[in-house]
């Protein structure tokens, strides 16, 4: 029971959002394919597009896992792309340590704010990966105390 205890002292904060998705790869690369830029264009953000462009072995993969990431946002947030989320308002960002993260502008900034107790402030988590034909995105959201 200690052990229990001491990890539930630990926890980073209350979850306010929780969202998964699941991507095909060869339909993103497909689409890419299709419709070259205008997919791009109406999904993600010229610093997304530059960072996928330079993975061109890999450049669907990306492209499918920050479309599950937007995805499994959406559906932390509570609304689907719906209610003033567009996709755009969601940008997978890289830390300085390659760990994924989102950085919410617009309709999705709004509601995470909405969503996010008073005297505390929203972080955002992110899980990204690949495999077998695969891309898989979980999002958390958690709202923490605010600092001073």
């Amino acid at each position: 029971m200690r052990w229990a205890r001491e990890a539930r002292d630990c926890s980073p904060g209350m979850i306010i959002g929780l969202g998964t998705d699941l991507c095909d790869i060869g339909r993103v690369a497909e689409t890419l394919k299709r419709f070259p830029g205008r997919f791009e264009a109406r999904l993600y953000t010229e610093q997304e597009q530059a960072r996928a462009e330079r993975r061109k072995t890999a450049r669907a993969a990306r492209y499918a896992q920050m479309f599950a990431a937007k995805e499994a946002c959406s559906k932390a947030l509570g609304t689907g792309f719906r209610k003033g989320v567009f996709w755009r308002d969601m940008e997978v960002v890289p830390l300085p340590s390659g760990k994924p993260t989102l950085r919410l502008s617009g309709g999705a900034l709004r509601r995470m704010e909405d969503l996010t107790p008073p005297g505390m402030q929203a972080q955002v988590e992110v899980s990204l990966t690949d495999e077998s034909g695969l891309a898989n995105a979980v999002v958390i959201i958690f709202a923490i105390p605010a600092s001073p």
